[in-house]
């Protein structure tokens, strides 16, 4: 086992079908409540400019929704903040749209479109809506991305010595892709880390080598089944909620895994 980094949660968000935000999906997640079945259907994408809210797709919304309400429960300037999102498979709705039309009429390819198909579409719309010129990064390896870029994230943090805000959000597929990846709902998920907090829950982490099983969720279980990475961004949620000393291990490749201590 790696030398633990050692970081603390200050700020969380979170969005999923039945729960815009953290406040709604903690009682959940402790068995206090059900989703709402009156929620918002989609993320609203707030903080974006107005032009920009307009062309951003699903995706961008979720991931700027969810790192607004973690950089505002940890009370700090988003403009200030390195940040790296993660995503399992990117904006999928976008990329059909991007194959379908490559293969029918390529000439009819929308610039815009194309321009929110790429991976750091969320970090570059959420740089220009916070004015943020810290530095910025989006990490994917599958269904190994959650803990690639909560690792990411929490190396980031200790080796610079500044807080971070780490965001992992996927959203439905369509069309061919859907047959492949069986993603159907939206679910995003953001916390800030900052290695020298004096407030908010402990996070040891710390590599391990050897396999570790897949996460099982319980609560909010559809979402769970839907995409491995938000099973096990909802397995660390869970604990966070539950405020309860625990331990968390999550694989990252065939021979590694990161271990999690959580101390409320």
């Amino acid at each position: 086992m790696s030398a633990p980094l050692s970081l603390r949660i200050t700020g969380i968000g979170a969005w999923a079908p039945g729960a815009p935000d953290w406040q709604h999906l903690r009682v959940i997640l402790r068995g206090d409540s059900t989703p709402d079945d009156d929620a918002p259907a989609r993320p609203a994408g707030t903080i974006l400019p107005a032009a920009e809210r307009r062309r951003a797709p699903d995706g961008v919304r979720l991931a700027a929704d969810v790192a607004v309400q973690a950089t505002s429960m940890a009370g700090i300037d988003p403009a200030a903040v390195p940040c790296i999102f993660a995503s399992t498979q990117g904006e999928l709705a976008i990329t059909d749209y991007v194959c379908e039309t490559l293969a029918r009429s390529p000439l009819e390819l929308s610039p815009t479109k194309f321009h929110n198909s790429v991976l750091n579409a969320p970090a570059g719309y959420w740089t220009i809506a916070t004015g943020c010129t810290a530095a910025s990064s989006a990490v994917t390896a599958y269904h190994r991305s959650f803990a690639a870029g909560l690792l990411e994230a929490a190396v980031f943090a200790c080796a610079e010595d500044t807080p971070v805000l780490f965001a992992s959000c996927d959203v439905a597929s369509t069309g061919p892709l859907a047959e492949m990846t069986h993603t159907t709902l939206a679910f995003g998920m953001a916390m800030l880390l900052h290695p020298n907090a004096s407030n908010g829950a402990r996070l040891n982490l710390a590599l391990h080598g050897g396999t570790a099983e897949p996460v099982s969720v319980v609560t909010m279980a559809t979402v769970a089944r839907d995409n491995p990475a938000n099973a096990e961004a909802l397995a660390l949620l869970s604990l966070l909620a539950r405020a309860n000393p625990s331990n968390l291990r999550l694989p990252l490749s065939s021979g590694l895994s990161l271990d999690m201590e959580i101390k409320p």
